[in-house]
C-alpha cells in the first residue's frame, strides 16, 4: 500500500510538507492504517535485551522523524521495536530557514539541514507522560545560541526533564547542522560532557543508559578515541552513525545542497564504522546501527558487523512500514 499508493502521492509534495501530512494522517487515521496494513510481526524470538532494556524487536525508528514525540504511539503500532524522539533542546527553536530538506530520489537519499528545529524538551515531556509501553529513547542536544563551553548545562537540563519519561538517552554531538556542534566530538570536550552526564546519572534512583551518537566522517584515530571515551566514562553504548557531510558518488543535481546526507550512499560507511568499533573494542559495548538501511539485507549486514539493534530513517521514507516487517521476517528465517 505504501509503495504503490501513499509514497507516489507524498513524493509529489515538498519533503517537509510531506512529513507533516504523513504525521497528520498517522494521528487521524491510525485505526484505518492499522486495518489496511499487515499486522506487525510479534514473536518472542525477535526480542533483544540490550543495556538492560528489553526490545520487542531490534528495528527502531531513528531520531529526527518524530522530534517532538507527536506520533510515537502511532509509529510504534507500525511495528517498530522502539522509537527515538528528538533531537530536543532546552528551549524551542525554529531551526534553519526553509528549504532545508531535499530528496535525492535517484540516490535513495535525503539531505537535511533542519538545525534541531523542535518545540523544546518540556513540550515533548507533556506527551510522553501519556506513554504506555512504548520503548522511548530521548535524543538530546544544545540550543544553537548556547556556546560550546556551556553545552553541558543544556544536556543536563534535557536529561532532567526527560528522565521520568524515556528509557535511554542519546547524546547528539554529531549533527552537521548546528554551528560548531561537531567540535564537541573532540576528545577533551566529549569526555567532559559524558563524564558530567554520567556523574549526574549515577545520582538518580536508577541510572538510565546513555549512548553517544557519532558521525560517519570520523577518522580511525577519532574512532579509537571514541572507544577509549566509552571505556573511561562507562556510557552504555554508541549509535553509528549520524548523517554525513560527504557527497562521494552522489548523482543527483541536489548534491551541492549543504546539510547532512542520509540514505543508501551512507550504507557502507556506516557499516564500516560499526565493524571497526566492534572489532577494535572486542565487543565491549552495544552499538545501534543506522545509516542506509533500505532492505532486510542492509540491516542484517549491520547486525553481522556488530550492531545489537538497528534504526531506520531514510529507508522508512523510501520503503515504508513494509521494511520493518521484511527485516524482522529475515531475522526469523535466520533462527528457524
Amino acid at each position: 500500500m505504501y509503495s504503490r499508493v501513499l509514497k507516489p502521492l507524498l513524493f509529489l509534495l515538498d519533503p517537509e510538507k510531506a512529513h507533516h501530512v504523513t504525521f497528520a494522517l498517522l494521528r487521524r487515521f491510525s485505526w484505518l492504517i492499522s486495518w489496511l496494513l499487515p499486522k506487525p510481526l510479534t514473536d518472542k524470538r525477535l526480542e533483544r535485551t540490550v543495556f538492560g532494556i528489553t526490545f520487542k524487536n531490534p528495528v527502531g525508528l531513528a531520531a529526527g522523524m518524530d522530534k517532538d514525540a507527536i506520533a510515537f504511539k502511532e509509529l510504534d503500532a507500525l511495528g517498530f521495536g522502539f522509537i527515538e524522539i528528538g533531537t530536543l533542546t532546552p528551549r524551542p527553536q525554529p531551526g534553519n530557514p526553509p528549504r532545508r530538506l531535499f530528496r535525492l530520489v535517484e540516490d535513495e537519499a535525503i539531505i537535511n539541514r533542519m538545525g534541531f528545529n523542535n518545540n523544546g524538551v518540556e513540550d515533548a515531556v507533556r506527551r510522553l507522560k501519556k506513554n504506555a509501553g512504548v520503548v522511548i529513547g530521548g535524543n538530546i542536544g544544545k540550543n544553537k545560541d548556547t556556546p560550546n563551553e556551556k553545552a553541558v548545562e543544556d544536556y543536563l537540563y534535557c536529561y532532567d526533564q526527560l528522565y521520568p519519561v524515556v528509557d535511554y538517552f542519546v547524546v547528539n554531538v554529531s549533527s552537521p547542522n548546528t554551528p560548531n556542534l561537531r567540535e564537541l566530538q573532540e576528545k577533551e570536550p566529549l569526555m567532559e560532557l559524558l563524564s558530567s552526564l554520567q556523574t549526574h546519572n549515577a545520582l538518580q534512583s536508577k541510572a538510565k543508559p546513555i549512548l553517544l551518537k557519532i558521525a560517519p566522517d570520523l577518522t580511525d584515530g577519532q574512532l579509537l578515541d571514541i572507544i577509549d571515551i566509552v571505556d573511561k566514562t562507562q556510557i552504555a553504548g554508541v549509535i553509528a552513525t549520524n548523517t554525513t557531510i560527504g557527497r562521494t558518488g552522489i548523482k543527483s543535481h541536489l548534491k551541492s545542497e549543504t546539510g547532512g546526507l542520509s540514505g543508501a550512499p551512507l550504507k557502507n560507511r556506516s557499516t564500516e564504522v560499526i565493524r571497526f568499533l566492534h572489532e577494535k573494542s572486542n565487543g565491549a559495548f552495544p552499538i545501534i546501527g543506522v545509516g542506509g538501511i533500505l532492505s532486510a539485507q542492509d540491516a542484517l549486514e549491520k547486525l553481522q558487523a556488530g550492531a545489537s539493534l538497528v534504526q531506520l530513517y531514510t529507508g522508512f521514507i523510501y520503503r515504508g512500514p513494509e521494511l520493518i516487517r521484511e527485516i524482522n521476517q529475515a531475522l526469523l528465517k535466520e533462527v528457524s
